[in-house]
């Protein structure tokens, strides 16, 4: 069974970095795609990046584009989310998901998720 761990959550001012990591185990890492989504509060979870099975093709929702990147160490069996120019509006759990096969960009698509880490941006 596959399983998903976050980290590197936390509070941080407006403009700044902070960058998650998720570890996988259970399975072999390279056969799965990897992704990240995010819950604010009192919203649907929403589709942030994914990354092909070799790292290869990124994809990012716009709100996000030129400021996350999304990568991935099959050697560590980790997948990395990088955030950038943090703003308030991208406060929320963030989780990690994975899938074998990319159907779409729904949280339904995704059948393993870690159990989320909190980002908090102050104004």
């Amino acid at each position: 069974q596959v399983q998903l761990v976050e980290s590197g959550g936390g509070l941080v001012q407006a403009g700044g970095s902070l960058r998650l990591s998720c570890g996988f185990s259970g399975r072999t890492f390279s056969n799965y795609r990897m992704g990240w989504f995010r819950q604010a509060p009192g919203k649907e979870r929403e589709f942030v990046a994914r990354i092909t099975y070799d790292g290869a093709r990124t994809y990012y929702t716009d709100s996000v584009k030129g400021r996350f990147t999304i990568s991935r160490d099959n050697a560590k069996n980790t997948v990395y989310l990088q955030m950038n120019s943090l703003k308030p509006e991208d406060t929320a759990v963030y989780y990690c998901v994975a899938s074998v096969i990319y159907l779409s960009d729904s949280p339904a698509s995704y059948p393993y998720w870690g159990q989320g880490t909190q980002v908090t941006v102050s104004s």
